[in-house]
């Protein structure tokens, strides 16, 4: 039998814990994350990876864009 060292006080394994925690799918976070790239929820601007500069240069009056 294998000797696990990583064990709480409370007896939980925590390789365990963490396996399953992989295999689980997407965090809450990434989840948010995942919803404000692909839907544009309002408040989500923390997650975009829009440039700001870029898109009000192609904003100007083609005039300026010369």
């Amino acid at each position: 039998m294998k000797e696990n060292k990583n064990i709480t006080s409370a007896g939980t394994d925590i390789d365990v814990v963490k396996e399953k925690n992989e295999q689980s799918g997407m965090s809450y976070n990434e989840v948010k994350e995942y919803i404000a790239k692909t839907t544009g929820g309002h408040g989500t601007s923390v997650y975009s990876d829009t440039n700001i500069e870029e898109v009000k240069k192609k904003n100007r009056p083609s005039t300026e864009n010369q």
